[in-house]
Parts: C-alpha cells; sequence; structure tokens
C-alpha cells in the first residue's frame, strides 16, 4: 500500500471497529458531537476522495447534539447511537436530495425513506450524507463520468478504481470518515469496493433487509448490506436489521472449504492468487479441509446477468425515460443498460428460469462443503487513467467476475481482507440463501486467524 500522505489523513476514529468507538464515548473520552465534527473534518480536509453525493453539514451536528443530551440523561440507544454513517445515493433520506448517480432528473419516481433508514434513525445513528455511486448501481469499477468517480484511500498518489458500485460508501469507509456506510450489492456492488478498498463487505441474502425506499436495478438480485471495517461490525449491523445475533465459534477444524476451480481462479492477478494460496493454507493449518467442488454452470453468469438486470433497469427507469436521458448517461453504464431494449420476453423468462434450476443445483453442492471460498476479485485496483487502454479496461471489468455468481445463485456472502502488504485483496465467502449468521460466525473465525498471521 502506498504510504504517500500528499493528502491529509485525520485520525480515525473508527480503525478497530463500532464496539471500541463506542465505549471511547461511554466513558467520557469522546462525545457524539466530536466525532461527527471529526468526520465532517475528515471529508473537507480530503476532497480529493470525492466519497459523498450530498452533506448537509448542520443536520449531523445537531442530531449528534442531541444525542450527546439524551446520552447524559441516562438514554443509551446502543453501539450505532451517534455513529456517523454513509447511505448510498439510491436510498431515500428525508432531508437530503436523491441522484441515483445520475445527472438526470428522476425526482417523479416516487420513492420515500425506507425501512433500512429508519431503522438506523431508530437506532440513533448520524447520517452524515449520501455516499458516491455508479449511475443506476449498475457497474463495477465505481467509475462514473457523470458525477464523479471516488478515489480509493489505500494509495493516495494514484487514482485507483474504488470499485462499485458502491464506490463512495467503501472510500468513506475504509478512510474513516463515517463508522460504516450501507451500500446495495446485484452483481458484487458491496463485496468489489470492499475487496479493492480493504475492508468488510456483506452481500446479505435477498429478502433478508427490507428494499423499499431503495432504487432497484434488478427485482431478482438486488439486495442491501453495509460496508465496515471488520467482521464483529458485520455482526452488530446484521443483529440491528434482522434480530439474529451471530454466535462465536470455538475454531474451524473440520470446516470444509469448497474450492469451485470453474471461473473463480480465470484471469486471476499472480498477488491475488498468492494470497488466497498464504489464506488457505493458513485455515488448513487450524483444521480446515479444501474440497474441489465442481460446478461448470458458474460461466452462464455472463449470459444470465445480461438477460436478468438490463431488462429489469429499464422496467424501473422506462424504456422512454433510459432513451430520453441516454446520450447523457455514463457510456458503460448506457451500453450495458441498452442490452435491455434486445432482450425478448422469452429470453428473459427463459434466464429466470435457468437461474431456478441453477439455484437447485448449487445447493446440492452443500451436501459435501459448507461454504465456498474464493477470491473476490480476480484484478487488483488499478489507476482510473489506465482505462483510456481497452484492454486495461476489459480487465477492470472483470471485477464482478467472482462475484455475480453469488448473487445469481442465491447466496448470502461477505468479503474479508486477506493481504498483508500491497494493494488490497479480498477472501469471498459464498453460502446459501439465509445462512447470514452463521456465514458470518465463519468470517469471524477466519479474519482472527488471518489477522493473527
Amino acid at each position: 500500500m502506498s504510504q504517500s500522505t500528499s493528502q491529509e489523513r485525520p485520525v480515525d476514529l473508527f480503525e478497530q471497529g463500532i464496539a471500541p468507538w463506542a465505549q471511547r464515548v461511554r466513558s467520557g473520552e469522546l462525545t457524539f458531537l466530536q466525532t461527527t465534527q471529526s468526520c465532517l473534518d475528515n471529508v473537507a480536509d480530503n476532497k480529493a476522495l470525492n466519497a459523498f453525493e450530498h452533506i448537509n453539514e448542520q443536520l449531523p451536528l445537531i442530531a449528534a447534539a442531541a444525542m450527546d443530551k439524551s446520552l447524559s440523561q441516562g438514554l443509551d440507544l446502543g453501539p450505532f447511537m451517534g455513529l456517523p454513517v454513509g447511505i448510498k445515493d439510491i436510498m431515500v433520506v428525508d432531508g437530503l436530495p436523491t441522484g441515483f448517480g445520475s445527472n438526470a432528473d428522476l425526482s417523479d419516481l416516487g420513492l420515500s425513506e425506507g425501512s433500512v433508514v429508519k431503522t438506523l434513525r431508530a437506532a440513533g445513528a448520524v447520517i452524515l450524507g449520501k455516499t458516491k455511486t455508479v449511475e443506476f448501481a449498475l457497474g463495477a469499477t465505481g467509475v462514473n463520468e457523470s458525477r464523479g468517480t471516488p478515489w480509493n484511500p489505500v494509495d493516495r498518489d494514484v487514482h485507483r478504481m474504488p470499485g462499485g458500485s458502491s464506490s463512495g460508501s467503501a472510500v468513506a469507509t475504509s478512510a474513516g470518515q463515517v463508522g460504516f456506510a450501507l451500500g446495495t450489492d446485484t452483481g458484487g456492488s458491496i463485496r468489489n469496493p470492499a475487496c479493492l478498498t480493504g475492508i468488510v463487505g456483506h452481500k446479505t441474502s435477498c429478502g433478508r433487509w427490507p428494499l423499499d425506499g431503495i432504487f432497484s436495478l434488478s427485482t431478482t438480485l438486488d439486495s442491501v448490506g453495509p460496508l465496515c471495517r471488520n467482521v464483529h461490525d458485520a455482526s452488530l449491523i446484521h443483529r440491528l436489521f434482522t434480530g439474529e445475533s451471530v454466535p462465536t465459534r470455538a475454531g474451524i477444524k473440520g470446516l470444509r472449504l469448497g474450492i469451485v476451480d470453474d471461473l473463480f481462479f480465470d484471469n486471476i492477478d499472480p498477488a491475488i492468487a498468492a494470497d488466497f494460496e498464504r489464506v488457505c493454507q493458513l485455515l488448513e493449518s487450524q483444521g480446515a479441509v479444501r474440497v474441489p467442488v465442481a460446478f461448470p454452470e458458474v460461466h452462464e453468469r455472463t449470459e444470465l446477468f445480461s438477460a436478468i438486470v438490463p431488462a429489469e433497469l429499464l422496467n424501473s427507469l422506462t424504456p422512454e425515460r433510459f432513451s430520453a436521458i441516454q446520450q447523457g448517461v455514463d457510456t458503460v453504464t448506457a451500453a450495458r443498460a441498452a442490452v435491455g431494449f434486445d432482450i425478448s420476453a422469452h429470453a428473459y423468462l427463459r434466464a429466470q428460469q435457468r437461474r431456478r434450476v441453477l439455484i437447485e443445483q448449487a445447493a446440492k453442492t452443500f451436501n459435501d462443503v459448507d461454504l465456498w471460498l474464493s477470491p473476490t476479485c480476480p484484478v487488483l485496483a488499478m489507476p482510473v487513467a489506465d482505462f483510456s487502454d481497452i484492454a486495461k479496461h476489459d480487465r477492470a471489468l472483470l471485477a464482478s467476475q467472482n462475484t455475480q455468481p453469488g448473487n445469481l445463485l442465491d447466496m448470502c456472502s461477505v468479503s474479508l481482507p486477506m493481504h498483508q502488504a500491497g494493494l488490497p485483496t479480498g477472501l469471498q465467502i459464498m453460502m446459501p440463501a439465509h445462512h447470514d449468521a452463521g456465514m458470518l460466525s465463519i468470517a469471524d473465525a477466519f479474519e482472527a486467524i488471518i489477522g493473527a498471521a
């Protein structure tokens, strides 16, 4: 990782996670107001990171002061009380505009603040602002020609891709500008930026969190979840939104690590392959067992994704609206969305039917393994300037190669850092839908082993 300090590096209050920060507040070392001001200062001093689309500075400070007063009067709402958070700019937040990563006027979509944001408010969280997103949440690199591309904070000298589409949420979290941020994941849009910015990203099971108040890229594949600093944070957030606690594992002896050779190791950067092999050996040293899994059907991910997502995006926008705004949309996003015009009803329904078959087939593999394990992204965070080279840009688009299968096969998934030095690399765990708590429990154990090495 670059050690440059060409941009300011304020004190990171959340480096160790949410719980240690919350304890500092309750010990009297910090206040919620001081925390929020520090976050706002971090954003102001690091404008080049460009993580936020909208911030109303007065609202967060007013909310933080109110939380300080409540805490002083004996009302403690828990670990999220007074915690500054970021919200991806496809989610409606009262008092802040929602731009969907676009220059187009979509104010007539009729969305109102949804259950996820209301849950955060009820927990006492301080909404710092709306974070940048790829236009309409369709894009793996994080590049947005329409509204600007956040700067990946792992390299303060070179503008590297932050991953997408939840680009701003990842950058803000990685840079310590918020305690955590919300993103959405339709084909990797939480896990990709988490991987490339060196943090944790949880793609929740479809339907586990409510999606009201959130722009729909794909009614079939959309999910919402957190980008955060560690697995313990992800577990706290999971409990907040589901009421389900994440159990602590005594160890990983006998855990069967499913390694699907198909697709997941294609086009892989040597540094990522080396990190993955090192981590697998670490897990094996603690009693885990690698088990090969044959599932060549994962190669169908491009065909299925292209038959489902663009059609559903056009349905959300309406074909007429998209045609009217298409010339002003980010060129990559526009080209991918326009595929929806060529998808027949027959092709769409056939893809949906094939997906259901593959979900059943993938589920059967878990009779022999406990999880699927792979690198999260096959590529490192590439310089944005390199994207003028078509070959390099095409390689950058491979960021979602390993994450799309999790959406298409109806799995929950988490990405956690696995690198020791250099640019971040990510370890991806995938399990069947609604095994989120068990998956996070395993991820927590893995994180402890990897971090201790």
